[in-house]
């Protein structure tokens, strides 16, 4: 069974950095592509982050230059580095997996960790 479990969250003054951690088991790391979401009160989430197997990473344009999403594949882990964390940053982060198997797809994610940024 596939578990992702985050953690690292937690209360920063505006400027602040945090690093969130997801660790991943019962797939094929390696070949996995990984996303951070986030969603924060009232709002719908959205796609924070993502690496792929190859080591290219994407971002949202609110995030870019700020975040860096990094992964290590000997531990299953995927890193979320937050920097110049501001306000609007403040959601719930959750890690994500698609895998995919012939025509379908199967989407997993983590229980979230709270981040909060005060300003």
């Amino acid at each position: 069974q596939v578990q992702l479990v985050e953690s690292g969250g937690g209360s920063v003054q505006s400027g602040g950095s945090l690093r969130l951690s997801c660790a991943a088991s019962g797939l094929i790391f390696s070949i996995a592509s990984m996303d951070w979401y986030r969603q924060a009160p009232g709002k719908q989430r959205e796609l924070v982050a993502g690496i792929r197997s190859s080591g290219s990473t994407n971002y949202v344009d609110s995030v870019k230059g700020r975040f860096t999403v990094s992964r290590d594949n000997a531990k299953k882990m995927v890193y979320l580095q937050m920097n110049s964390l501001n306000p609007e940053d403040t959601a719930v982060y959750y890690c994500h997996v698609e895998l995919r198997t012939g025509a379908s797809a199967y989407h997993f994610w983590g229980q979230g960790t709270q981040v909060t940024v005060s300003s």
